[in-house]
């Protein structure tokens, strides 16, 4: 147990868990030919950040700073999954940059626009054991963000 509860395997994990979900992510994109919504693109960014916070973190472990950054970034990751998760599962409405509205007609420009394929955030098409990809990104976030609060928290350098 010493072994996970150290900062600077808990920045080594992290890493790894990072660019697992976006290299998933990217397969599933790519290689499966399943179409993210603009959401789904959004989440990504909380990940890019990590990776960033992560090999700081791993050569700068007594920071608490960087732990506290780490979390911000996990905490605000958690939130927009969650927020998708709440608009696939009605909860919450979803926004309109995630719907596919009726466009004018007449303007040439909304037309070309229109014909990028945007994917409503409400469709589920891609699940793992039955729960979306924004439900797991959610879950995994979450514990993750109270783990590394608890390090920060609970770890005497």
């Amino acid at each position: 147990m010493n072994f996970i509860l150290k900062r600077k395997n808990i920045y080594l994990l992290i890493l790894i868990y990072s660019i697992i979900a976006l290299i998933s992510a990217i397969y599933i994109e790519k290689v499966l030919g399943y179409l993210p919504c603009k959401l789904c693109i959004y989440q990504r960014i909380p990940f890019l950040v990590m990776i960033f916070i992560c090999f700081l973190g791993y050569n700068y472990f007594k920071s608490d700073r960087i732990l506290i950054a780490l979390i911000i970034t996990l905490t605000l990751g958690t939130a927009l999954s969650g927020y998708h998760f709440g608009i696939e599962n009605s909860i919450f409405e979803e926004y309109a940059g995630c719907k596919n509205i009726n466009i004018d007609v007449t303007d040439k420009e909304k037309i070309i626009e229109s014909l990028g394929m945007v994917k409503n955030c409400k469709d589920v098409e891609f699940t793992i054991l039955g729960i979306s990809l924004s439900g797991l990104n959610f879950l995994t976030s979450l514990l993750i963000a109270l783990f590394s609060l608890r390090a920060l928290i609970y770890e005497k350098n």
